[in-house]
């Protein structure tokens, strides 16, 4: 079953709920930068969100840094527009940031 992108005003009214989550200039992607305290924290975290990727079967961009963790996402099944989905893994991967030390 296909899935339906957003509006803009559906994309922007939901990044309310997520502080950090941006839809950068011109692109039609969800983006988060996340700083931890050491490169071991940061891959710890990229872990994490791969298993919360599987469990969605919904994958990110993601990047490592040596103490950041940066993601973009956007549904490619949705000729690469922001649905539901995205919003679903940017809620997760935001309940997990706090334990790993993420801000």
């Amino acid at each position: 079953m296909p899935v339906e992108p957003l509006s803009q005003k559906d994309i922007e009214d939901r990044l309310r709920e997520l502080p950090g989550w941006s839809l950068p200039d011109g692109e039609e992607r969800l983006a988060r930068t996340y700083r931890l305290a050491s490169h071991f924290a940061a891959t710890a975290m990229v872990i994490h969100i791969a298993q919360i990727q599987d469990e969605l079967n919904h994958h990110s961009d993601l990047t490592l840094g040596y103490n950041t963790v940066a993601l973009t996402v956007n549904s490619h099944d949705a000729g690469g527009r922001v649905t539901e989905k995205d919003f679903e893994l940017a809620h997760r991967v935001e309940a997990i940031a706090p334990g790993h030390g993420a801000g």
